[in-house]
C-alpha cells in the first residue's frame, strides 16, 4: 500500500501532475509519524532505530520500519549501516531532509499558538452534545 502511494507520487512528479508545489512536499512527509521523525532527527541529531522507538511509545516496530524506509527512498534520511555483530543502524537527516526543518519547526511554532484555542472549541463541543 505505501508503496503504491509512492510510486503514484513519483509519476505524478514524472507527469507534471501536481496542482502546486506543496503537494509535493506534502506528500513526502504525509504519514502519522514522518513529520516528527524528522523533527527529532533534526533537532537531536542522528539516532539509532531503538532510541527513535522510544519516542514513539505507540508506534509499532513495522511502522516504525516503514516510515523510516520511505524517508530513506525519498532523500530525506540517510542509514548507516555497520557491519558489527548484532548489527548497529544510524539513522540521520539529509541535506534535503534538513532543508524541511524550518518548515516544520514553522508548524510546530503555529500548532503551539493556535492548541489552546482549539482545544477550547473541543471542549465547548462536547459540553453541547
Amino acid at each position: 500500500m505505501a508503496g503504491d502511494f509512492r510510486r503514484e507520487t513519483l509519476d505524478k512528479v514524472r507527469n507534471g501532475q501536481f496542482n502546486c508545489e506543496k503537494e509535493l512536499t506534502l506528500s513526502l512527509i504525509s504519514g502519522k509519524w514522518k513529520i516528527t521523525i524528522v523533527y527529532y532527527l533534526g533537532s537531536g541529531g542522528t539516532m539509532r532505530f531503538n532510541e527513535i522507538r522510544r519516542l514513539f511509545p505507540k508506534i509499532t516496530h513495522k511502522v516504525l520500519t516503514t516510515q523510516l524506509r520511505e524517508l530513506e527512498e525519498d532523500g530525506l534520511l540517510h542509514r548507516e549501516v555497520y557491519p558489527e555483530v548484532p548489527p548497529k543502524v544510524e539513522y540521520s537527516l539529509t541535506d534535503r531532509g534538513r532543508s524541511l526543518m524550518p518548515i516544520i519547526e514553522s508548524m510546530f511554532q503555529w500548532g503551539k499558538e493556535h492548541m489552546e484555542e482549539f482545544s477550547k472549541i473541543r471542549e465547548f463541543e462536547k459540553q453541547e452534545s
